[in-house]
């Protein structure tokens, strides 16, 4: 019975094990809460969500690569099989450039991980010893441990999206719920012995040591008879994914500046206080948007297979199916996330004589984010189809509603704190909605017709 009910949601195995990844971050951000609360100032807090915000610079590194390596091995992989020896099968043409791309992803991220790490610390002292006016708070070498651990991680990340465009979804997703209680039990406990600021890299080199030991245990052979193989034909990175590519990077780039100037705009504006509750509440919206697009993200290697073999009716079928899914898991857990919020001011619950209520936005801010995350739903569903085209549609309506975002949070911001950086960001996702729509109706027309 209950999994006949969890079919018509749309549950697979894949679904199954990252939205558990994605609860799991949602009931950890929750614990998280509490250990917080008790075991951290304000300040701390304040810290503690911004360290998070300033970290996310590694998309300038990554610059959508990750996506593309997905959907470009997908791409291939849909005329290969892999047999009992863990090697590919099928015609030499597709084996050699799915083989070229492992090749460029490894060298490019190990150059680019090199370079993050670097970025990283030079980027974090000069923020927080510019903005830090409370110099009782330890936060340089917790930023350090960090800053190795983004790296790190940003290390095998190519490992992990080749291995999911070619159908390990669902092991790769296992692995990295594994992962991420162990990453969480780590967390937890040097909240409650007082580790404090040195939680979060601590937390992220063991996730890297973890998942990179499953990863080579389970599929270090496949990878190197892959890397192996002769290479007569190539991806050209120059003529086929970098046009791809920069415009990627380009609406990714500007979704940083959409999602991460919150919180150090708070920092420097109305103190860590205010941006650790503004991290609280983005943290838990993400968490919602991360778990609703688990419905769509994990249909990537399918949607790109079925765009190569030109079955468009399967394609809009299985996507409109799994959108309407994930449009409902969307808008079911906000509406919880209000219940709970509101029961904390209802009941006044606190710990260690805080309120947790205190931690949060208020309800009009609240109100203000929870709108652009159900448009943020439908946004990406429509680019997450397109871009399984190997194009990048929304590159302009990208730049455009990034500028908007960073004139309105500097602006609004400086005037009305953060009422007025909450508004301004759901008045342009609202105003910005139609002109997407019209983006995903006209290219699906033009792609699937020419």
């Amino acid at each position: 019975m209950i999994k006949k009910y969890l079919s018509k949601l749309g549950f697979d195995k894949a679904i199954i094990f990252t939205s558990s990844s994605s609860i799991l971050n949602a009931i950890g951000s929750v614990m998280s809460v509490f250990l917080v609360v008790k075991y951290m100032t304000n300040i701390e807090q304040g810290y503690y969500y911004t360290f998070g915000s300033i970290v996310a610079i590694q998309i300038f590194f990554e610059l959508g690569l990750n996506a593309i390596i997905t959907q470009y091995a997908a791409h291939e992989n849909a005329y290969l099989n892999i047999n009992n020896k863990n090697e590919l099968e099928g015609p030499i043409y597709h084996k050699s450039r799915i083989a070229s791309l492992l090749r460029f992803s490894t060298k490019w991220y190990s150059l680019f991980s090199f370079l993050l790490l670097i970025c990283l610390i030079i980027s974090g002292f000069l923020f927080f010893k510019k903005f830090n006016n409370n110099t009782n708070t330890a936060w340089a070498l917790p930023w350090i441990f960090l800053a190795i651990g983004t790296s790190l991680n940003l290390f095998i990340s190519p490992i992990i999206a080749f291995l999911q465009g070619i159908g390990k979804i669902k092991e790769i997703a296992r692995y990295q719920f594994i992962s991420q209680v162990i990453r969480l039990l780590i967390v937890w406990s040097g909240l409650y012995f007082g580790v404090g600021l040195y939680v979060l890299g601590i937390g992220s080199i063991c996730y890297f040591l973890i998942t990179s030991t499953l990863i080579s245990y389970k599929y270090f052979k496949l990878i190197y008879n892959i890397y192996q193989i002769d290479l007569t034909e190539k991806i050209s990175y120059y003529n086929e994914i970098f046009p791809f590519q920069w415009k990627i990077a380009v609406s990714w780039i500007s979704g940083y500046f959409i999602f991460q100037l919150f919180n150090p705009v708070l920092f420097a504006t109305e103190g860590p206080q205010v941006a650790g509750q503004m991290g609280l509440t983005l943290a838990a919206l993400n968490g919602i948007l991360s778990l609703s697009l688990a419905w769509i993200n994990t249909k990537v290697p399918l949607f790109s297979s079925l765009i190569a073999k030109k079955n468009y009716n399967e394609l809009d079928s299985s996507f409109k199916l799994a959108l309407k899914q994930s449009i409902g898991i969307n808008i079911f857990l906000l509406i919880i996330l209000v219940l709970i919020i509101g029961s904390f001011h209802l009941f006044n619950i606190t710990i260690s004589g805080k309120f947790l209520s205190d931690r949060f936005l208020g309800f009009l801010p609240l109100f203000f984010m929870m709108i652009p995350i159900l448009l943020n739903q439908l946004v990406a569903s429509w680019a997450t189809y397109l871009r399984c085209h190997k194009k990048e549609p929304y590159l302009i309506n990208s730049i455009i509603g990034g500028i908007l975002c960073t004139i309105s949070t500097l602006i609004l911001g400086n005037y009305y704190g953060v009422k007025g950086i909450t508004f301004g960001y759901m008045l342009i996702n609202i105003l910005m909605l139609p002109w997407s729509y019209h983006i995903f109706i006209k290219k699906r027309n033009e792609w699937h017709y020419e």
